[in-house]
């Protein structure tokens, strides 16, 4: 039977069972056909609504502004951005940074809650997913711009080569070649994997010859036989249980490319579990930045329920409970180390000429969503927004934090030196969101973003529940 077939009990409707689980993780009354052609017609309509072309449109000049404010930094250098001596590290590492930590939630919702059997994680895993693949690429880039010299960037790869030299395999950078490397080769794998089952569905139910042809293609000759899913299945928990560690091994080799510095503010044992609990806070927002506006959008309040954005709401709250408890470990272990630099670091940090964007990060990253205590602000797709939105700044607020106040103020006062963002490293961050945004949009557009055969799933459990 071919994956777009709708089974012949498609009426059965769903009812709510005295548990609540799991019939009550899709919305009331939710049939296989109300799954296929809710998922399926996105793909498959001739015209996008006029909100996609309204985001499209934004995120498109984004880009072009992007393409801009990169071919002039290969024309000119990176004197084009703020970056000098001491404050080598600018815009370009703190976004590097924010974006591999958004591309964490990703794997988190798709591989953890996979392997600890959360179904709720159901309808927002495929756009977590691609998410992580988006940001990935965008984080690629920063590192590669900031190298003044991109072209060679194969320099960093350990091939052998006619002059017989290997990258400095002590160098931080080399570890992020692999670390993000590895990353985006078990996340595209994943994601591709999974996709694979919709793409026959949407193959099946397609009217127009090239998109047969086109979903055919992607589709790998699936035909829903026992076989190709008794395979499949196998392979999607193999590389969940590869991508698993990966979530807390990138942003912790990510976050040793400060803690092996000798440098006050960078040089402490806390940042790879506080990188890590940073990433999933704001890779959770994210998720909610982009879920919300979708749900609304294209009317799919039946499949990502209350329910899911509570759970999001209550996972993005508790990492970040942890990262505050990261701030105040921060700040105590400073003062209890006895070291005047560290405890001139953090005096400065908070009350220097940068502190008024420190309380800036308390108040994004600290009290803000301290409203996710209650129930109203969690189930509220505007309120909710807004605090996910707010974290989001807070986060990138805090890479910036981290990289410039440790910098701008070294051991000797003599070299002692001040930062400020050029037009072209704001060029650099916001263009880089429209990369982000320009082929978030593009995925939803073309592949679907909630998986078919996953939701068809929870249809068919509480159905298989109450035939007994």
């Amino acid at each position: 039977m071919s994956a777009g077939i709708i089974p012949p009990d498609e009426q059965v409707r769903t009812r709510l069972s005295p548990l609540g689980y799991p019939s009550n993780l899709l919305g009331p009354r939710v049939t296989y056909a109300d799954v296929n052609e809710s998922i399926s017609s996105i793909v498959l309509r001739d015209r996008a609504p006029a909100q996609w072309w309204i985001g499209f449109a934004v995120a498109f000049c984004l880009l072009m502004i992007f393409f801009l404010a990169v071919s002039w930094l290969l024309i000119r250098g990176l004197g084009i951005w703020g970056v000098n001596i001491p404050v080598a590290w600018g815009f370009a590492i703190v976004n590097f940074v924010w974006w591999i930590g958004i591309g964490h939630a990703g794997t988190f919702i798709s591989a953890i809650l996979l392997l600890m059997f959360q179904h709720w994680r159901t309808s927002i895993n495929r756009l977590a997913e691609a998410m992580t693949l988006f940001a990935v690429a965008c984080a690629g880039l920063m590192p590669l711009l900031h190298l003044g010299r991109p072209w060679v960037f194969f320099w960093l790869l350990p091939y052998p080569d006619t002059m017989g030299m290997w990258p400095q395999f002590r160098s931080p950078l080399v570890w992020d070649i692999f670390a993000v490397g590895t990353y985006f080769t078990v996340s595209i794998l994943f994601w591709f994997l999974g996709l694979v089952p919709d793409l026959a569905t949407i193959r099946d139910r397609a009217r127009k010859v090239w998109q047969k042809k086109f979903y055919g293609f992607l589709a790998l000759g699936w035909r829903n036989s026992a076989d190709h899913w008794q395979r499949h299945q196998t392979a999607y928990l193999l590389l969940a249980g590869l991508a698993t560690p990966l979530v807390l091994s990138v942003h912790s080799v990510v976050s040793l490319d400060f803690a092996v510095a000798q440098l006050p503010g960078w040089h402490s044992t806390i940042f790879p579990p506080y990188f890590v609990a940073g990433a999933i806070y704001s890779g959770f927002a994210m998720v909610l930045n982009i879920v919300i506006p979708v749900r609304k959008i294209y009317h799919l309040e039946n499949l990502i329920t209350e329910r899911y954005l509570n759970n999001m709401a209550n996972v993005m709250f508790a990492t970040g409970l942890m990262v505050s408890y990261g701030y105040f470990i921060e700040a105590f272990m400073s003062w209890y180390s006895g070291d005047i630099f560290e405890q001139y670091m953090m005096t400065y940090r908070v009350f220097g000429p940068y502190g008024w964007i420190f309380w800036v990060l308390m108040l994004c990253n600290v009290l803000v969503p301290q409203t996710l205590w209650s129930r109203r602000i969690r189930c509220n797709p505007f309120t909710l927004f807004i605090v996910a939105f707010l974290v989001n700044v807070g986060m990138w607020i805090e890479r910036f934090v981290i990289v410039v106040t440790s910098l701008h103020r070294d051991f000797i006062p003599s070299s002692w030196g001040s930062y400020a963002p050029t037009l072209w490293d704001w060029a650099t961050l916001f263009g880089s969101v429209g990369l982000f945004l320009m082929l978030l949009f593009l995925f939803i557009r073309l592949l679907p973003m909630i998986s078919i055969s996953e939701s068809r799933e929870l249809v068919a459990e509480p159905a298989k529940a109450n035939a007994l």
